[in-house]
């Protein structure tokens, strides 16, 4: 005799022991494997976006700039008699240290220990400016700080601006702003009769720390060279 046999699909809900362990294990791999797809996703988006930054480093190497704009032609006009020393440059804190200073936003500013100037920009400027006016000679003299030559006019200088605008990666600039006092050198008053401030927004070819110096000298040439013609044609007090 022939006894039928009937079979049934198993029911989910009253699935064994090992059944159930069975699918707990597989929802822990797949959710495993997901987590893993989510992080690797995550690494590459952040390789991806680090690569894209112009000022991103592939090794720990700090790489050191100078500023040296191109000196003026010396000037036509006869040079004005007297001596002119060139005395003090301040910077303004952002900019005080030599990490290159970089503009991300409206409000937000980055610096970079990996880009640097060699000296401080504040001894950069005075050396520049003091070569640039030797050059175009303003006045029959022009000297720097620490000469001990006892000038008849003192040229003070104070940098409110020096950084990198890359706010819009398409038409990064470098920026220089600096407003200069003339003063009488001996007096105890040392009241300016002459101020003036130069702004120079230089475009730069990309947005790379070689190409922010490379603006940053050619705005730093134009300035001091408009320095040197203003100071020669300026209204000064008899001496």
């Amino acid at each position: 005799m022939t006894i039928p046999i009937t079979r049934r699909d198993p029911d989910p809900a009253n699935a064994g022991p090992a059944q159930a362990t069975r699918g707990t294990s597989a929802s822990r791999v797949a959710r495993a494997s997901g987590m893993l797809r989510a992080t690797a996703v995550a690494v590459a988006l952040a390789i991806a976006v680090a690569a894209c930054s112009p000022f991103s480093r592939s090794a720990a190497v700090r790489e050191t700039y100078l500023l040296q704009p191109p000196l003026p032609a010396a000037s036509a006009a006869t040079p004005r008699a007297g001596s002119l020393g060139v005395g003090t440059v301040r910077v303004a804190a952002p900019y005080r240290g030599r990490e290159f200073v970089f503009r991300t936003g409206a409000l937000r500013f980055e610096s970079n220990y990996y880009f640097q100037f060699l000296v401080d920009p504040a001894a950069m400027v005075t050396d520049g400016t003091v070569r640039a006016l030797e050059a175009a000679q303003p006045f029959a003299e022009v000297v720097g700080p620490g000469s001990g030559l006892d000038a008849d006019w003192r040229l003070d200088g104070f940098v409110s601006a020096l950084y990198a605008d890359v706010r819009d990666p398409a038409q990064p600039a470098a920026e220089l702003d600096v407003t200069w006092y003339l003063t009488p050198a001996e007096g105890g008053a040392r009241t300016p009769v002459w101020t003036r401030e130069y702004r120079q927004r230089t475009p730069m070819r990309d947005a790379t720390p070689q190409a922010y110096v490379a603006a940053l000298n050619a705005g730093f040439g134009a300035m001091v060279s408009g320095l040197a013609g203003d100071l020669a044609q300026a209204k000064l007090p008899a001496r």
